[in-house]
């Protein structure tokens, strides 16, 4: 696995390792290094995944989740070319490594950050791409290059689109904090939560548990395995108003950032191809990462 010291990846790795896989870990900790996301029955290798080691490190391997990325929206605005290198040359190379060291299949961790601004929801597989940052433009690549790899090298892939991740783990600062992990960390300081406008645009939020459960199904299912695109979502529509409801505490608005207004996943692919669907409601998911924090 590529990325598993990550808020993501080390989820899945406890999943995986849970199933009795012997889970073997590369990652160049550019995010940190942070003790509660690493395991110690799982094996780490320091390395970045646009390394020529990547051949050597996948033999004998059953599957490969690819989940290392530099994946804020806004470091990919200034800084394309470096973030382009690694979230898209990286995933080639792990392709290449993948299939030249035999590996059954590879799941790659995309993002909903392909569809852009859709005004057309739920949010199908089939849309056509329009991503509006270079991360989901990189993004869209990756999977292109899956796709090519299963259909011309014979290599079995499937790319998750993931929405707006959340859970235990997350760093509230880092790039899937967003904006459950934002206010809880407000909410601990005893500060208002800050939203922009009027707080009425919507996201998918979707627990990382069950991120974690869609990437093994992904690996066994015997109906993906041909570069399909799988979104990862609930399906369901959430405002920042009621996020800010469920985390409970003061909120103060500032000016509107341009965003997209509307988000959430159509959910039927997932169902049809890997058996999977949410089994965390967002208020359970949000009222145990509180009761974790000692949140009253």
């Amino acid at each position: 696995m590529t990325g598993g010291a990550g808020f993501i990846g080390s989820h899945l790795v406890d999943a995986l390792i849970e199933r009795g896989f012997d889970v073997h870990v590369v990652d160049n900790y550019a995010a940190g290094k942070c003790a509660g996301r690493i395991s110690a029955k799982a094996t780490y290798r320091e390395v970045d995944v646009r390394d020529e080691k990547l051949t050597g490190i996948f033999a004998g391997a059953q599957y490969v989740f690819h989940l290392a990325a530099l994946p804020r929206v806004e470091y990919s605005l200034t800084h394309p070319f470096e973030t382009f290198d690694v979230n898209a040359g990286g995933t080639i190379n792990v392709l290449r490594a993948a299939r030249r060291a035999g590996v059954k299949r590879v799941v790659l961790a995309s993002s909903a950050a392909v569809y852009g601004d859709s005004q057309e929801l739920p949010l199908r597989e089939d849309a056509s791409p329009n991503p509006k940052s270079p991360y989901g433009f990189q993004k869209h690549v990756s999977e292109l290059a899956c796709r090519y790899w299963s259909e011309q090298e014979g290599l079995s892939t499937v790319s998750l689109r993931y929405f707006n991740v959340y859970g235990p783990r997350v760093d509230p600062e880092g790039a899937y904090a967003l904006v459950v992990g934002r206010f809880l960390k407000l909410r601990m300081e005893g500060k208002p939560l800050t939203i922009s406008g009027d707080g009425t645009h919507t996201r998918d939020y979707v627990h990382v548990r069950d991120v974690a459960r869609a990437n093994i199904l992904a690996a066994e299912s015997t109906a993906a395995g041909k570069g399909e695109l799988i979104n990862v979502g609930t399906g369901r529509e959430s405002s920042v108003l009621d996020i800010a409801a469920l985390i409970g505490s003061e909120v103060e608005h500032v000016e509107e950032r341009v965003e997209p207004a509307r988000c959430a996943a159509d959910i039927r692919r997932p169902k049809e191809l890997l058996g999977w669907e949410p089994s965390i409601k967002l208020e359970d998911g949000i009222a145990n990462l509180k009761k974790s924090l000692e949140i009253a």
